[in-house]
């Protein structure tokens, strides 16, 4: 109930009523009646008293003065009345404000349901772009904070030209609402119906049937065409949202990596898994069986247009390409991610090359061919080594696609006769890991009865569970074949035996390789959207164009890795422990070193060694050296100068050719020979000191590669041939020297002859009792017997015996009557002899006589250095050949000399050099290395070094993986 107050509220009342009939009043709030204040903010919206009234308060209480109200009566003697009927008016007009409230408040609760439903109506006509989030990156919305809205928001387009882009809904509900009821009264018909209806038939006009039946084609037509302009208009407008998002993407890597956010850039989900599949295919380079981590497996028949599609989806021209010949001759590993610029890397080079160049493009493409050809042993065609590149680039889908050899049916000539089966092994080797996707391609041109692949990719996956079929070159198709139902039924997955996940249709370019990546995309549009076979719904509009390729094969990918990551990380954990369980039991007190490793252990071994060849002491070195030396040219020295000379018989004949011979021998072959000597003494210093140390270690493991280092050196090693000649002229000087001026000299010199001789002797001895066979004391004791040649030797011998007791200075030769005489003598006794065999058997018996009296000779020489020193000619007493071994024996101690300085001062040296060589060239060459360290602990410590590398990347991947969800 109102409660009425004062006079001055009921006339404000008043006041604000007569506003109606055109008079205005301002009242101010203060004045008006309490209960009018309260009905002014409710209605007005001003919760605070003390505020000015809004215009909306004054509306409404216009709209209220207009209400029918009965005319007030003029004040007299009836007011009480009055006042009655005034309270009743009050309180009319409060109910019917009331009453207005109600009505008010479920308009507006009706038009709410109404614009809700309508929103909705409209949203489930737009198409879902919940399937481009990952349009818009995680870091992306990080910086949200950062961006300006403003700027943003000027930047969008406006509106009014948004909605342009849209289809006329009204004509689109128009042309649903005739569908769905032509539909419907084709199919809700019942059968007796339709019969009574065909028997009815015949009473109607036909005129009128087929105009009604043209009609209705002429309107689903038009549907149709309707239907694609309006896929068209949605097509063009997320491509131009995708090229914007993909500018504004690029902007923003390009500042993340000019460091602007100031943190820490990490590695991305990509980059991460291309370094495991990389350490796995160095880790086993014929596909180890146990990695099953996903791979997209690209496969195709030769000239395919494999490499088309890739180069469509890294969107660059990076492969070499030929007409109708192979240019993929081993598998490459193309790494996709996203990066503000569009580059190429190889896995082993520091080199970007930019692909927006077209100069970087054609040095790409060489690399790429030179390391094909690299790849390929001698004799064969394709290789199984896998080129690692990773491609990065504005809006390229991120995935690692393996491209192989294609598929041939016929060895030509100059391949390799099991080129076919090699392709054919490598292929199903990469198809059967159960993880992999195999994008499998198909040439559209030709016939499809042609294709080899197709029946290879379904022997190794029958229920295409992880199988994309792409069918390429359809634009030459669609002009070339009569029925294009065909591609229908190819798309449809009809006409191959194969099954896949999805059919995909793409045009690769007119067959130019001048052509470019904008041009073949635009070209590939034009055909699509003006293309018979999209027209008429032979194709659905996701399954055609290389960027709806490129969307599935990416999302079947991650979806593929998202599924067995986890799996294979337990099998790499599994195989790590096992492994760690072998090393225990086998070499508990051994650290676990790989092939790397151990060779740089074993190279400071070799260098430790090389470094003890200066440790040696020079009287070793020169002893070694005399030894050496003497033992390579004594038989020239004996045979070629001190025989000769001394069978003269004389001695200026003896001491002139002497002189003759050793300048002749130190013109020519002396100071090579001494070069030989010094060369193998050092070689053989050095294996003595690689045994030695050999011995120490009582580890085998190195022994190959130190075997194989020493004889590199040794073969890298040449010595200074400078040398040559100062050593040509020392040696010289010393055999030109005649004087020995002490008596030690003396007697060293005749020690020295007298061991000479006495060698010499007994080896003439030992030559002679083999050509006559055993005496008669080893016949009876031993059992043996002479043979017919020896029987003959021994008698020619005995009978020339004879001849040098009966003449004791006889010469070195016999004469021609000698030989008849002995040849006679042997014949009357009934042994035939050969004059020949007379003759060598002549020589070695006058060579030990010869011997024998030259002992004898040096001896008697023993005291002869005084006469030497006092030159007194004694012909009885003459010392020439003493006087020839010490020359021989003080060359031997001046060349030893010579050749120990030039050792430690320089061939040490410069094979410690060369050595240093051969094991870095060593270190560089892995096969080399896996050659000369082997063994199973060697393989096993290799293997568990890779295991856990792979365990170590594959949980950091798998990490990055559950933070990016």
């Amino acid at each position: 109930m109102w409660r009425v107050g004062s006079k001055a509220a009921c006339e404000a009342c008043r006041n604000l009523v007569s506003t109606n009939m055109g008079v205005r009043f301002r009242i101010p709030l203060q004045k008006l009646h309490p209960l009018s204040r309260a009905i002014h903010h409710r209605y007005s919206g001003n919760s605070n008293p003390h505020r000015p009234p809004h215009r909306t308060a004054a509306r409404y209480f216009t709209s209220m003065s207009r209400l029918p109200m009965r005319p007030l009566k003029p004040s007299g003697s009836g007011g009480h009345n009055y006042q009655q009927q005034r309270n009743f008016w009050v309180a009319r007009l409060a109910a019917r404000l009331l009453k207005l409230r109600y009505i008010l408040l479920g308009t507006a609760v009706g038009g709410g349901y109404t614009a809700k439903k309508t929103y909705e109506e409209w949203k489930d006509m737009l198409p879902d772009f919940s399937e481009y989030n990952w349009v818009i990156p995680d870091f992306v919305w990080e910086l949200s904070e950062q961006i300006d809205l403003d700027k943003l928001a000027k930047a969008l387009p406006e509106m009014e030209e948004i909605a342009k882009l849209l289809p006329d809904f009204e004509k689109i509900g128009e042309n649903f609402t005739f569908l769905k009821s032509f539909l419907s009264s084709k199919t809700s018909v019942d059968p007796a119906l339709k019969a009574t209806d065909s028997t009815a038939a015949g009473s109607h006009d036909a005129g009128d049937k087929q105009y009604k039946k043209s009609s209705d084609k002429e309107k689903v037509d038009q549907l149709q065409e309707e239907l694609l302009r309006t896929q068209l208009k949605y097509q063009r407008m997320l491509e131009r949202l995708e090229k914007e998002n993909k500018e504004l993407r690029k902007v923003v890597l390009q500042k993340d990596d000019k460091g602007i956010h100031q943190r820490k850039v990490k590695k991305s989900l990509i980059d991460l898994y291309s370094e495991v599949l990389d350490i796995l295919s160095d880790y086993d380079s014929n596909y180890n069986t146990q990695d099953h981590l996903p791979r997209v497996v690209v496969v195709g028949d030769q000239s395919a247009g494999k490499t088309s599609v890739l180069e469509m989806i890294a969107q660059a021209r990076i492969f070499p390409r030929g007409s109708g010949e192979m240019m993929t001759r081993s598998p490459v590993k193309v790494t996709l991610s996203e990066g503000p610029h569009h580059v190429a890397m190889f896995k082993d080079s520091g080199r970007e090359f930019d692909l927006t160049k077209e100069e970087d493009l054609a040095a790409l493409r060489r690399e790429i061919e030179l390391r094909m050809r690299k790849s390929v042993k001698e004799g064969q065609t394709v290789s199984s080594e896998t080129i690692s590149l990773s491609v990065k680039g504005p809006g390229i889908q991120r995935m690692v696609l393996v491209d192989l050899p294609g598929v041939i049916s016929t060895v030509t000539t100059g391949m390799a006769t099991d080129t076919k089966e090699t392709i054919f092994s490598m292929s199903k080797a990469y198809m059967q890991n159960p993880n992999a996707i195999i994008l499998c391609i198909q040439d559209g041109s030709v016939d499809a009865e042609r294709s080899i692949v197709t029946d290879l990719v379904s022997q190794m996956d029958p229920q295409g569970r992880r199988t994309i079929f792409v069918l390429t070159k359809v634009d030459l198709a669609e002009k070339n074949l009569a029925s294009p139902s065909r591609i229908q039924q190819i798309i449809e997955g009809k006409l191959f035996p194969m099954k896949a996940l999805g059919y995909f249709a793409v045009v690769t370019g007119r067959g130019s390789s001048s052509e470019s990546i904008d041009s073949i995309k635009e070209y590939e549009e034009e055909f699509f959207q003006s293309s018979r076979l999209v027209r008429e719904g032979m194709l659905k509009a996701h399954q055609v164009t290389t960027k709806n390729l490129s969307l599935a094969v990416s999302d079947c990918f991650w979806k593929m890795v998202s599924e067995s990551v986890e799996q294979q990380a337990d099998v790499f954990k599994a195989s790590r422990f096992n492994l760690e369980t072998e090393w225990k039991n086998n070499y508990p007190r051994l650290r676990e070193l790989d092939r790397n490793e151990l060779f740089e252990k074993a190279k400071n071994e070799i260098l430790d060694e090389v470094i003890s060849l200066s440790q040696v002491t020079p009287q070793h070195w020169e002893a070694i050296l005399q030894k050496k030396l003497w033992e390579r040219v004594s038989t020239h020295v004996i045979e070629n100068i001190y025989l000769p000379a001394a069978q003269t018989m004389d001695s200026g004949t003896f001491n002139t050719t002497v002189d003759i011979k050793l300048k002749q021998w130190t013109d020519k072959q002396l100071p090579h020979k001494a070069l030989e000597v010094a060369w193998e003494t050092l070689q053989e210093e050095f294996a003595r000191f690689i045994a030695e140390y050999k011995g120490k270690d009582q580890d085998d493991i190195f022994d190959k590669l130190k075997e194989a280092v020493k004889d590199e050196s040794i073969k890298r090693h040449k010595w200074n041939e400078r040398a040559l000649d100062s050593l040509r002229v020392i040696q010289h000087n010393a055999l030109e020297d005649r004087s020995i001026t002490d008596k030690p000299q003396w007697d060293a010199a005749i020690q020295f002859m007298e061991e000479t001789l006495q060698s010499r002797l007994k080896d003439t001895e030992s030559v002679i009792r083999d050509m006559v066979g055993p005496d008669w004391k080893e016949r009876w004791l031993n059992w043996k017997n002479r043979t017919p040649d020896q029987h003959i030797r021994n008698e020619t011998k005995n009978e020339l015996d004879r001849l040098l007791k009966l003449h004791d200075d006889h010469t070195a030769y016999l004469a021609n009557d000698e030989v008849t005489t002995v040849r006679k003598n042997l014949e009357g006794r009934g042994v035939e002899v050969d004059p020949a065999l007379i003759k060598d058997t002549w020589h070695q018996l006058y060579r030990r006589h010869f011997l024998q009296k030259a002992l004898s000779h040096c001896n008697l020489c023993k005291r002869g250095f005084y006469y030497y020193q006092r030159h007194f000619v004694d012909s009885e007493l003459e010392c020439n050949d003493v006087v020839l071994f010490w020359r021989i024996q003080r060359m031997l101690v001046i060349t030893a000399n010579t050749l120990r300085q030039q050792l430690t001062n320089t061939e040490v040296r410069r094979l410690e050099k060369n050595v240093k060589e051969v094991l870095d060239d060593f270190g560089e060459d892995v096969e080399k290395k896996t050659q000369l360290i082997t063994g199973r602990r060697v393989q096993l410590a290799e293997d568990l070094k890779k295991v856990r590398e792979i365990q170590e990347k594959l949980e950091a991947f798998i990490e990055a993986l559950h933070k990016d969800k």
